[in-house]
């Protein structure tokens, strides 16, 4: 299939969350590409873009997470309207949401209410307010972070000795949140809480991130979407001309520890909302 070098996929609406610029496991090289083959009217940066838990305890920022930033602000630039809906990590912002600043096209708030096109209305929030142990346990929270940081570590090296061997890529991180008993439960009433809340409000449905797992399911009667993260699954929610959301999976998890110049450029397939055919998008040529 032949691919155009120029041209970019283009959204009326895309949602990232969960970038953690500040921190080794982003994977800003990733993000700069998908920013530069996806365009978009309004893209929404979902909670947790810079980590300002961990740049408050050490400094780490290297080029390529001032890409991701320049990336964001020349798309502002170019009439892509943007909204930075806070997160935890990125509580930081909170204090200027009552200011209402906007920077151009650039916007900060909390939370916001985004209608599709074809006339939905969706909550979009990070989440981390839904979440028990990060609202009202934060030395929890604090240590958990700690420990998921050390688990991304160990998995990094475990799965370069897997590459080194032939085998597949494999998340030590994603496995411990699928098998614990405890980790199940949280994110089941995590996912519940939002839904429940969006039923509440008369709304179609929400789109978060916060847990890094990219999802679209029904849930009590509304739509409940997930960005998932840019630390371990390099995913994106995208909204199309005719108002479907899918999950575009940017990178394959095979290889989640090379360079974008290593790595398959090859997108798998998305995932529609709404039980429509599932359209593989086209990414230009890197």
């Amino acid at each position: 299939m032949a691919k155009d070098q120029n041209r970019a996929r283009r959204y009326r609406t895309l949602w990232i969350s969960d970038v953690h610029l500040g921190t080794p496991g982003c994977k800003a090289e990733h993000l700069v590409e998908f920013l530069k083959h996806n365009d978009c009217d309004t893209l929404y940066l979902v909670g947790d873009i810079v980590d300002g838990w961990k740049l408050k305890n050490g400094w780490f920022w290297p080029q390529e997470h001032t890409n991701v930033i320049r990336k964001v602000l020349t798309k502002a630039k170019r009439g892509t309207k943007v909204i930075y809906v806070t997160g935890n990590h990125d509580e930081f912002l909170r204090k200027f949401v009552d200011y209402r600043i906007e920077i151009g096209n650039i916007r900060v708030v909390n939370e916001h209410i985004h209608r599709t096109a074809d006339g939905r209305q969706l909550l979009v929030t990070h989440g981390d307010l839904f979440d028990v142990i990060t609202r009202y346990h934060r030395w929890i929270a604090l240590a958990g972070d700690f420990a998921y940081e050390a688990t991304m570590r160990t998995n990094y090296w475990f799965n370069r000795g897997r590459a080194l061997l032939g085998m597949r890529y494999w998340s030590l991180s994603a496995f411990a949140k699928k098998s614990v008993k405890n980790a199940v439960a949280i994110i089941s009433e995590y996912e519940d809480s939002v839904a429940r809340e969006c039923k509440r409000r008369g709304l179609d449905g929400v789109i978060c991130g916060h847990i890094h797992h990219a999802e679209i399911r029904e849930l009590h009667g509304v739509t409940y979407h997930n960005c998932g993260d840019w630390v371990e699954s390099c995913t994106a929610l995208g909204e199309t001309p005719d108002g479907r959301i899918e999950i575009i999976r940017w990178v394959e998890l095979d290889h989640l520890n090379q360079s974008p110049a290593q790595a398959s450029p090859r997108v798998t397939p998305i995932r529609a909302a709404r039980k429509a055919k599932p359209v593989e998008p086209r990414r230009a040529a890197g």
